[in-house]
């Protein structure tokens, strides 16, 4: 994937999703379409930016994807409201497959806006919890990562369980990596149920 079209661009909240996403494309069999993912250094910063690169001349397609965090529904509420005030029509709700808006003006479609909340447009969650979906379900050392986390002394665990669970198994690996290294050299496969959902949704906003 050549990822360098400004005319259709991808909106993420960090460089780990940046890393998650593009080497999730990488994997795959068949050629994605071109897009260019851009980093926004946070979730308010991206928010922020959504009305600006809905009206960039020239945009065709504007992809964002943002953690759902506690609340899918709060989290899309925010994003449709800067959606409206860009004046975006909403022809959709959240949709389990991601959301992809066609934008009309004068009768004819302009851009397409897409949506996806991280993990999987229903659950409360991160990126990391994506990432999560994607360890083989009779993986070894998974059980033995969650168990770790789970051992320590309420005071000292981790505020969000489900990411230093993923980051032990990630450093218990003979090459510990990060999320998107660990996607791109195969120690997470792209080919289940969610990473599918995801590269379809990608393909629908892009292609």
């Amino acid at each position: 994937m050549a990822a360098r079209s400004t005319s259709r661009v991808l909106l993420v909240e960090g460089v780990d999703d940046e890393h998650v996403i593009r080497h999730i494309c990488e994997r795959q069999t068949t050629p994605m379409p071109d897009f260019q993912i851009v980093e926004k250094d946070g979730v308010d910063r991206l928010l922020d930016a959504i009305s600006v690169e809905a009206k960039v001349a020239g945009r065709t397609a504007l992809g964002i994807v943002v953690d759902a965090n506690d609340s899918p529904n709060s989290r899309w509420q925010s994003i449709a409201d800067r959606l409206v005030r860009a004046d975006v029509t909403l022809s959709s709700a959240m949709d389990r497959a991601g959301v992809v808006i066609p934008v009309e003006e004068g009768g004819r479609a302009t851009v397409r806006v897409g949506v996806w909340l991280m993990p999987d447009n229903e659950a409360p969650g991160h990126i990391e919890d994506f990432v999560i979906k994607l360890i083989p379900g009779q993986d070894a050392v998974w059980p033995l990562a969650q168990e770790y986390i789970d051992r320590i002394p309420p005071r000292y665990r981790p505020r969000d369980v489900s990411k230093a669970e993923l980051h032990a198994w990630l450093a218990a690996r003979t090459e510990p990596r990060r999320m998107g290294q660990a996607i791109g050299f195969g120690d997470l496969p792209v080919t289940g149920t969610v990473s599918a959902r995801f590269v379809a949704w990608l393909r629908r906003l892009f292609t």
